[in-house]
């Protein structure tokens, strides 16, 4: 009951064909390529800009504690 034969597989995979057709499946999966590189894509800016923030953090940070330190 867990397992699938060959036939199972093709059975599925005739229906597939007959539902979305030949010319659609590469479109979908074409689509979903570009959806998942947009993802990466945004996910790699979003570290890139964390990463910004945190050096101008430090450099505020080195500002200020040079400050304090020719004030004393």
């Amino acid at each position: 009951m867990g397992s699938f034969s060959i036939w199972h597989w093709l059975i599925v995979l005739v229906v597939v064909l007959l539902l979305f057709g030949r010319g659609k499946i590469p479109e979908l999966m074409g689509d979903m390529a570009k959806g998942i590189k947009s993802f990466k894509k945004g996910m790699s800016e979003d570290d890139a800009d964390d990463t910004k923030t945190v050096e101008h953090r430090s450099d505020e940070t080195v500002n200020s504690a040079k400050e304090k330190a020719s004030k004393s």
